[in-house]
């Protein structure tokens, strides 16, 4: 079982900005910090520890407060915060998981860990064909951007490998249209209280 789930954090106060057509700076700002809680959350019901990567004081601060493990990536690429993580993580398996996955749950991270348990590596694509989860054991050459679930799949070419497909990672809130599909489900109506139906029409 994996031990941290590492989770990039961005500032809340400019994080989802593509999505600035749907939702006001305040219901963006609510939507980064309760997609941070949610997957921490998440990362602790499947048994793990949530190591929370930022460059933000005030992230840092609320990752703090709510009792989370953090490490500051001082402004670096993701590339470079994930990498950061397998490092804190020396020998131990661990899991790299985006925070703007908005159907995520418990079950995705356990079936995750569950795929690692004999020495495999694990990657989930997004629906955009990003990489929304990958996990594994050690070092990793990183390459996240457009189209990273195929590079990174490539880059695992010589390691046993399991890929995952589940609802909860494959959707991630990139654009208005994610958001509205993602709170439209059973499993995003919590979305709903971040920015209620009549205030996006």
């Amino acid at each position: 079982m994996s031990r941290i789930v590492a989770i990039p954090v961005k500032p809340f106060g400019v994080a989802k900005r593509r999505l600035s057509g749907a939702l006001d700076p305040a219901q963006r700002q609510t939507l980064s910090v309760e997609l941070a809680r949610r997957t921490a959350r998440a990362a602790i019901d499947a048994g793990a520890a949530p190591l929370i990567l930022s460059a933000d004081d005030a992230v840092s601060e609320w990752a703090t407060n709510q009792g989370y493990d953090v490490l500051l990536d001082e402004g670096s690429s993701l590339d470079e915060a994930a990498h950061s993580a397998t490092v804190f993580a020396d020998s131990e398996p661990w899991l790299f998981c985006h925070a703007d996955l908005p159907l995520l749950r418990s079950d995705d991270l356990e079936r995750a860990m569950a795929l690692m348990s004999d020495g495999a590596w694990v990657l989930a694509p997004s629906s955009d064909g990003g990489t929304s989860l990958i996990g594994g054991v050690g070092q990793f050459d990183f390459a996240f951007g457009p189209d990273s679930f195929h590079r990174h799949l490539a880059r695992l070419a010589d390691r046993a490998v399991n890929v995952l497909t589940t609802l909860g990672t494959l959707l991630d809130l990139d654009m208005p249209v994610d958001f509205e599909a993602a709170a439209a489900h059973p499993q995003g109506a919590w979305l709903n209280a971040v920015a209620p139906i009549r205030s996006r029409t």
